[in-house]
């Protein structure tokens, strides 16, 4: 049998951006928690969650957890080890989780999107000693991939089919006596990042650090006792997990979703009463857009902006439902909703990425982007983040985990965002940023002013690199006006923006190039600069 693997060696600079989960725990939140677990023990005969037909209370969540992981010490599983979990929203993706924190095994969650060959590289990467497969969901045949991971990676000894439909996975093992109090220091579960310029890395973070923060986006949030989270992304990605374990930390319920459609959302919505949920705005733009459904339950949430419906949602909620959202920002190296906006906000500030960290043990600071010193209110650079809630390291890469942190212990977001007084306003990815004329543009400064004309429905703006004069602006509209020529626009922009903001090009498409992930669909601005280096004929 192959030994268990030990928790990950992390480089001395991830060890010294990881140094604050050593100290003592001052939070009173987390004094609470003597494990992961525990955070199932207040109130245990309120539901933990709903999924389909079924429903499950606490006691009944922290049972199955604990007969899960006599089950997973009975095959051989130890503390340290790697458990992969590909499977869609249930019961049973609960159960092992918290089977395995009780007993120090590190979760890794696979997307569901995922075919065999990107499922492939999570299993080596990880080193996972077992893989957890559906027996069936959808259209693929998760079954008969499993059994070609197993024979192509020796390390995988074991895989677990799970009927999802059925509920928890149940076990026949005899109780085996064990404390099943797993330390939370512990390293507990990865996030892969998004993949989007390569093979994604698997973010580790701690039992602590996951208490903790769920913990604190409950309180933030206002997520109160007795109240239900719709839970409509995955778990396996960073923000449908955070907003989950705020649910259950809170001792609120959470509606399970394998699959993601606005109707089924709106009704989970009515049925369950829903309180708060959280996901994209194109996502709640889906719901919004259902009739015959009652949602005036729902009175919070929270959404990341990837279509640039920011606004529009924000204000439709208000207007229609009472219901009021706010901007987020986090990622899978610092977790899901790091920081958020103020409720008092008006809605045009509260649709705004960014905004102030959701407890003071997360630390923030922006420096620029030449220089490498802090600047001042208004001034923009790249964000780094401090706190329990930051990475341990990625999982059996010592290069990225060193390259990823300050030589002081800073996690380097790679984000440029603007300092206010309380936070920050989030703009872009640095590597999307423009460089024009020596100017550091925010994209969304040009996309933003694109679509404010009548005939345009959305814009894209990236830079491309044109030798001897550097960074030049393209953009890509989607227009409503199909008399709207590339000269109207152009003239447009150069009455109503600096010259150097406005583009060299202005092409028309159907839609920009998209790719899904966890917590909503990204637009492929590496597509898009390739498209825009053949249109210059670079």
């Amino acid at each position: 049998m192959l030994q268990s693997s030990s928790p990950p060696n992390l480089s001395p600079l991830a060890q010294a951006s990881n140094s604050f989960l050593q100290r003592d725990e001052r939070s009173e939140a987390c004094q609470s928690i003597r494990a992961f677990r525990d955070m199932l023990m207040h109130a245990p005969e309120l539901p933990a969650c709903h999924f389909g037909e079924l429903s499950f209370s606490r006691a009944e969540l922290a049972a199955a957890a604990v007969d899960a992981a006599n089950s997973l010490l009975s095959s051989g599983f130890k503390q340290g080890d790697v458990l992969a979990v590909w499977l869609p929203d249930s019961p049973a993706w609960l159960q092992l989780l918290f089977a395995a924190a009780a007993i120090g095994v590190i979760v890794v969650p696979v997307s569901t999107r995922y075919k065999l060959a990107e499922a492939d590289y999570v299993i080596q990467q990880s080193c996972a000693k077992g893989l957890v497969v559906p027996t069936s969901f959808l259209d693929y045949d998760y079954l008969a991939a499993a059994d070609k991971l197993k024979s192509d990676n020796p390390v995988l000894e074991h895989v677990l089919n799970v009927d999802i439909d059925a509920g928890f996975v149940r076990s026949d093992v005899q109780k085996t006596g064990h404390g099943l109090v797993a330390p939370l220091e512990l390293p507990f579960i990865t996030f892969s990042t998004s993949g989007t310029t390569g093979h994604p890395k698997l973010a580790l973070h701690t039992q602590r650090g996951i208490a903790l923060h769920a913990q604190n986006v409950a309180r933030e949030l206002d997520v109160q006792v007795g109240n239900v989270m719709l839970c409509a992304l995955p778990l396996y990605g960073v923000l449908g997990f955070v907003q989950a374990m705020a649910a259950l930390a809170a001792g609120a319920a959470c509606v399970l979703m394998p699959v993601f459609k606005g109707e089924d959302a709106a009704c989970a919505i009515e049925r369950h009463r829903v309180t708060h949920s959280f996901g994209s705005d194109g996502l709640f733009d889906r719901i919004f857009d259902t009739t015959g459904y009652s949602l005036v339950s729902w009175r919070r949430g929270g959404f990341t902006e990837f279509a640039g419906l920011g606004p529009t949602i924000c204000k439709k909620a208000e207007r229609d439902l009472n219901l009021l959202l706010t901007g987020l920002y986090g990622m899978s190296e610092c977790l899901a909703i790091t920081v958020t906006r103020y409720p008092h906000e008006d809605s045009r500030v509260r649709s705004l990425g960014g905004g102030s960290p959701v407890s003071p043990e997360i630390g923030l600071r922006i420096l620029d982007v030449d220089s490498g010193l802090e600047v001042d209110d208004g001034q923009k650079g790249e964000l780094q983040i401090s706190g329990y809630n930051v990475m341990a390291g990625y999982l059996h890469n010592e290069a990225a985990t060193a390259s990823a942190f300050t030589p002081d212990g800073w996690f380097k977001t790679g984000d440029l965002v603007q300092r206010t007084a309380d936070g920050f306003i989030y703009l872009a990815r640095l590597n999307d940023g423009l460089r024009l004329s020596g100017y550091l543009v925010d994209p969304s400064e040009i996309e933003q002013f694109l679509t404010r004309h009548e005939g345009v429905s959305g814009a894209q703006v990236v830079a491309v690199k044109k030798p001897g004069v550097g960074d030049v602006a393209v953009a890509f509209v989607r227009a409503t006006d199909t008399k709207l020529s590339e000269a109207d626009l152009l003239a447009y922009c150069k009455a109503g923006i600096a010259n150097y903001k406005v583009p060299k090009r202005i092409i028309f498409v159907e839609e920009f190039p998209e790719k899904p992930g966890p917590n909503g669909v990204k637009i492929l601005k590496t597509k898009l600069r390739e498209m825009a280096a053949v249109a210059l004929s670079l």
